[in-house]
């Protein structure tokens, strides 16, 4: 039941922020600030530069059938205080409860350049058609991006020469040495050649995702291609929240209780990457936060003291498909870390990439 006049602002609609107003949607008057159009299932990405004509639309979700009670506003938050939040528009959203998603940027493609889902799309199509001309592909960072793309370009043209450079001596240090064994067999068996313990001297004059005559130095050798990615300098998106609310840490993060209140405030939320949570920054994390947050909000409005707690995993968890018949991951046991299958890969995320999940959340199944 809607508790009329209690209102809950959701500030960001990415993976955390749509789980909390959609779980407050029958408990509260939500207000979800997000200048998108539409979600953006980030997961799918990278597949869609490989498989445009499969993936470019696919991985947009309207937001107008998210909420059955609540309202989207379409802008941009420029402040957040303790009673609300002001808009970049000068208009004020008053609310008894705040949640704080805004999230993380990363270089497209992983993320997109735009608000709209159209133009988002048309730029997918745009870098599918650059990406399909080019002989030789060249991506800077090793880490699940990195990896991830260059899985999706080689299922998708087995005969493109794909090198992946990194700084990094090893693929996903702190993950279980079978799990790292495993990624090199299936990169190995894809043809994807890796350079780690390089670092790219300068990076190319040609611009991510362009076709043109890519040439760099690398750890005193030279690599020339036809295309280049940039996998590596994810941003946190905070940077409007100065330290009205609580002083940012280091990475621009917000400190966070274990009930992931903001310091100080026993009303106000943050979920997802913004979060100072000292684990991984995956989308099913802040999913996770987000049950707690939701749990903790309903407890207060009815007049009950919050109680949920966010532990993070003592060990890191990975769902890494490399393509849509391939991958690795690892989730936690009693018994330490626990290394899922390919086959276990691919049904859960790697064929997919949750689409069924995202179309019934948004009300498209």
């Amino acid at each position: 039941m809607t508790q009329q006049g209690r209102t809950v602002a959701v500030v960001g609609g990415g993976y955390g922020g749509v789980a909390v107003a959609k779980a407050l949607d029958e408990h509260a008057d939500v207000v979800l600030i997000e200048p998108k159009d539409a979600f953006v299932n980030a997961a799918a990405s990278l597949r869609a530069v490989a498989r445009a004509g499969e993936w470019a639309e696919q991985l947009f979700y309207p937001y107008d059938k998210l909420l059955k009670h609540g309202r989207q506003i379409r802008e941009y938050a420029s402040a957040v205080d303790a009673k609300g939040v002001t808009l970049a528009s000068g208009e004020r959203v008053e609310a008894d409860y705040i949640v704080v998603a805004t999230g993380s940027g990363y270089p497209y493609p992983a993320k997109t350049r735009t608000d709209s889902a159209a133009e988002s799309a048309a730029q997918f199509e745009a870098t599918h058609a650059e990406l399909a001309g080019a002989e030789r592909v060249l991506i800077a960072g090793a880490g699940p991006v990195g990896l991830e793309l260059a899985g999706e370009i080689k299922s998708a043209w087995p005969e493109k020469a794909v090198t992946v450079v990194d700084p990094g001596e090893q693929l996903l240090p702190g993950y279980a040495d079978e799990l790292r064994a495993d990624l090199h067999d299936q990169l190995e068996e894809l043809g994807v050649e890796l350079r780690l313990g390089a670092a790219l001297d300068t990076e190319p004059d040609v611009e991510p995702g362009r076709a043109g005559a890519v040439a760099v130095a690398v750890g005193g050798g030279k690599i020339e291609a036809d295309i280049w990615f940039r996998a590596y300098g994810a941003t946190v998106n905070s940077g409007f929240l100065g330290d009205g609310l609580a002083p940012l840490d280091g990475h621009g993060r917000l400190p966070v209780t274990e009930k992931l209140n903001v310091d100080g405030y026993g009303h106000v939320y943050a979920v997802g990457d913004l979060t100072d949570v000292a684990e991984e920054k995956r989308a099913g994390n802040a999913m996770q936060h987000a049950e707690v947050v939701a749990a903790n909000i309903i407890a207060q409005l009815g007049g009950e003291e919050p109680v949920r707690e966010y532990r993070p995993s003592p060990l890191p968890v990975v769902l890494l498909p490399l393509g849509p018949e391939g991958g690795v991951g690892q989730i936690p046991s009693e018994d330490g870390p626990s290394l899922l299958p390919r086959s276990a890969v691919i049904e859960w995320k790697g064929r997919d990439l949750m689409h069924g999940k995202f179309a019934e959340l948004f009300g498209l199944a």
